[in-house]
């Protein structure tokens, strides 16, 4: 039996480009789906959205209603407003998978660089801010471009999936695998989520020099 049956993934930030390019993949892999967003009015209309392009079941709501809908939670939201949003969910947020693909980042006249974090990672403070939930960090290295790019059928590319549940990463896992081309494979505890977030500013380097939207593959697994 699948790890995803009779269950809802929630995309909060679901209006942004990673939110919405996975949004639309998963509710193309036939998921019910609900786009979360600051602005109700704004979930509903790329809720519309995607659900006429991909023929699936996505509906919009504000974040916090978002939240309360699904079983897993997707948080892609902008660093900046990370650890506010947590806070003000956490209550809501109590037994669910959240997967943080947030990555803390600045830019300067030399490119992308990572940030320091006071809890580690991205992940980590959402695991530090969600005592009660099942914090999993993934998806972090995917191209939004790709995403949502109609004409992409299959992305080239597996996700590192890492977390200190091990029935939470594998349900992640199997989230990662209804992507066609996708695969998602375990990579550590989140105590090693650091790295694999700030990896994600050498990946944006790759794709400025060479004109591409760079993913990552794991050899011999």
């Amino acid at each position: 039996m699948s790890l995803l049956e009779n269950q809802t993934v929630a995309v909060l930030g679901g209006t942004g480009p990673q939110g919405r390019g996975l949004a639309r993949r998963f509710a193309a892999a036939g998921l019910p789906v609900v786009i979360g967003s600051r602005s109700a009015e704004r979930a509903a209309s790329t809720a519309e959205e995607l659900a006429g392009a991909t023929g699936g079941a996505v509906t919009g709501a504000a974040n916090a209603e978002a939240a309360a809908q699904g079983d897993i939670v997707v948080v892609a939201v902008p660093w900046d407003g990370h650890k506010e949003l947590l806070v003000e969910l956490a209550p809501v947020l109590v037994g669910k998978i959240v997967v943080d693909c947030v990555n803390p980042m600045g830019f300067d006249k030399q490119g992308p660089f990572a940030l320091e974090v006071e809890e580690g990672s991205a992940a980590q403070q959402a695991e530090a801010l969600l005592p009660e939930s099942r914090v999993v960090g993934a998806f972090h290295h995917v191209s939004a471009v790709l995403l949502e790019d109609p004409a992409v059928t299959s992305m080239d590319t597996d996700v590192m999936v890492l977390g200190d549940d091990r029935e939470a990463t594998d349900v992640v896992r199997e989230l990662a695998d209804t992507i066609p081309g996708m695969r998602g494979v375990y990579a550590g505890r989140l105590r090693n989520a650091h790295q694999v977030e700030a990896l994600t500013c050498n990946l944006i380097a790759i794709n400025r020099r060479y004109k591409a939207h760079s993913g990552l593959r794991v050899t011999d697994v």
